[in-house]
């Protein structure tokens, strides 16, 4: 079956967001072209507005709405200026905001350090995070990278930068989910739920 260009060209373009494939992309695409020219006209509205109406925070470089000087949260004079947790997406800061508890700032990096993709230092917000730093009023660094090989490597480069400026660098804790199982775990997960261990009481 031969399809008219624009249906193709719709196909691809979802085809390229992650977790899409060809069959969602294709319902997708069949989904638009069958609802009421509103859907359609929504949605590029949406997509348009999505850059147009958004920023990165000058602070800690959160997504934030264009013409702001600052993010919600950056602007908050009830969070904890003196901590500050670093993530690596913005998608991030939304899972720990969820949790209610934590009460201090953000810094986004915009990715981890990846030598094989070649993402460095200088392609992440690692000098905005050490001038930040430098220019005193933080006590507390927490690392909230990926527990995964590129976020340990960022984590462990940070720590390495931020420790001479005498600011306490701390790393979130890892081990086992609450409700798992200790024959279900990975060795990896069970030596640092074992390393990370706590005294009760």
């Amino acid at each position: 079956m031969i399809l008219p260009a624009p249906i193709i060209n719709l196909i691809n373009a979802f085809s390229r967001l992650p977790g899409v494939g060809p069959k969602t992309a294709s319902r997708l695409t069949f989904y638009l072209l069958n609802a009421p020219e509103d859907a359609s006209r929504d949605l590029a509205d949406a997509l348009y507005a999505l850059h147009a109406g958004t920023v990165d925070c000058p602070i800690c470089f959160n997504i934030t709405a264009a013409g702001r000087s600052e993010c919600e949260i950056c602007a908050n004079s009830e969070r904890d200026p003196r901590v500050v947790c670093v993530v690596e997406e913005a998608l991030d800061v939304l899972a720990l905001e969820r949790m209610g508890a934590y009460q201090g700032r953000y810094h986004v990096l915009h990715g981890a350090l990846s030598p094989i993709e070649g993402i460095g230092p200088d392609n992440l917000r690692i000098a905005e995070l050490l001038a930040r730093a430098r220019t005193g009023g933080i006590d507390e660094v927490i690392l909230a990278t990926n527990p995964s090989m590129e976020g340990d490597a960022t984590a462990m480069y940070l720590q390495q930068r931020l420790a001479p400026l005498g600011v306490q660098v701390t790393r979130l804790a890892r081990g086992l989910p609450v409700g798992g199982d200790l024959e279900y775990a990975d060795q990896s997960t069970l030596l640092r739920a074992l390393m990370g261990r706590q005294p009760m009481g």
